[in-house]
């Protein structure tokens, strides 16, 4: 049987119309399919591969850890210096308050965790997140999610959720002394790309304050340089009480973190011990893969180019089909009339040689998240792909 008969018989599906795309092999910006296929990378693996796909320093660190060991024990036991010198690396890249690692698999894994310590710490139940909201598909995570048609089926979830509208000040007011925290994207991604307006996540964060309510601050998809600073909150002069990382954090490696001030993390110590648990949460392998990750973005200054490189999308991309270029950094939105219309656009630019996507809760606004090594000579050859594609389409 072929590769494509095996993915369809034997591995679970999430719809009907997968893209069915065979990859063989992955490098920089691109990839290359069985058939010398060659695809611009425009999603980075939905904001995974921030430095490119196998960058060499990644796959040196990778092969590294290999030759020392992998999995020892579940995570927090052991000193392993992989987990150790990451967790320092992290923690040299924030505010002097955010100094405690708790080291994950994934987003998704970050924000069960993140939930968990803040109910602990403040011994309140409540959690508010934002309609349009994407933090996860477990059931924690999937309570807090902003869209009532992907929770619907799977009901009945966490209690006491309440959610608000991003950007509306006057929402904050449901901010109140029995919330345990608000869990927000700091730029909202699956929404289509949407960014803080009229000092939103500074009253966002005063009202926090008043009430006692821990402000948790998801970055899985924005940090790690995506926006053009290495954390996008950097952007709007606040400091979260817990901050949330995954995706690009790895260099294509599975791994996620949430990152609290010591005290608060503390709590997971007592009553009970072992508040929270993971078996493979900070595998050496993914840790040396995310060190190597963070050192590359800073020794290759890949955040200096950000701004311009996402200015040169937005001077090239004009047609009349595009409605409005959204973006924070290399986090960009293109938005089309319909889906109908972004989809036509999205397969012909598949042929043509480019990969796009469009967002889960924004149909209509094609996903542009290009590794950040993307060069000025590939921006324009993936803009007279999309240009050429609208036409075509």
């Amino acid at each position: 049987m072929s590769m494509r008969q095996l993915f369809l018989k034997h591995q679970a599906q999430t719809s009907d119309f997968p893209l069915m795309i065979e990859v063989e092999k992955a490098e920089g910006v691109y990839m290359y399919g069985t058939e010398g296929q060659r695809y611009l990378d425009l999603i980075s693996g939905i904001g995974v591969s921030n430095v490119g796909h196998r960058h060499p320093k990644v796959v040196s660190a990778i092969h590294e850890q290999l030759e020392k060991y992998m999995h020892l024990m579940v995570y927090g036991e052991f000193v392993q210096a992989p987990q150790a010198k990451l967790s320092e690396a992290i923690c040299s890249t924030l505010p002097e308050r955010l100094n405690n690692v708790y080291l994950l698999n994934s987003g998704t894994e970050a924000v069960e965790g993140a939930l968990k310590l803040a109910k602990r710490f403040t011994g309140r139940t409540e959690l508010i997140s934002c309609r349009n909201a994407y933090h996860g598909s477990t059931h924690g995570a999937l309570s807090v999610n902003g869209s009532e048609n992907f929770k619907n089926a799977y009901r009945p979830l966490l209690p006491d959720i309440r959610h608000i509208q991003y950007n509306s000040i006057p929402d904050l007011q449901h901010i109140t002394c029995r919330t345990a925290a608000v869990i927000v994207e700091t730029v909202q991604g699956e929404a289509g790309v949407r960014v803080s307006e009229n000092n939103y996540l500074k009253h966002l964060r005063q009202r926090c304050t008043e009430v006692g309510a821990l402000l948790i601050l998801d970055e899985i998809q924005c940090g790690f340089g995506r926006t053009g600073t290495f954390w996008a909150f950097e952007q709007f002069d606040i400091e979260p009480d817990i901050l949330l990382c995954a995706k690009g954090m790895g260099g294509g490696m599975p791994i996620g973190a949430f990152i609290a001030p010591q005290e608060i993390m503390a709590v997971f110590k007592n009553d009970p011990i072992l508040g929270h648990l993971t078996t493979f949460g900070g595998h050496p392998v993914s840790c040396a893969a995310s060190l190597a990750t963070l050192q590359t973005i800073k020794e290759e200054k890949l955040l200096e180019g950000v701004q311009q490189k996402a200015e040169l999308f937005k001077q090239l991309l004009v047609h009349p089909r595009i409605k409005e270029i959204r973006n924070c950094g290399l986090m960009m939105a293109a938005e089309f009339e319909s889906f109908e219309v972004l989809k036509a656009v999205i397969d012909r630019a598949i042929v043509n040689g480019v990969l796009t996507d469009w967002f889960l809760f924004c149909d209509n606004s094609m996903r542009i998240a290009p590794p950040l090594t993307i060069t000025e000579e590939q921006i324009r050859e993936a803009c007279d792909v999309i240009l050429r594609s609208i036409e075509e389409a």
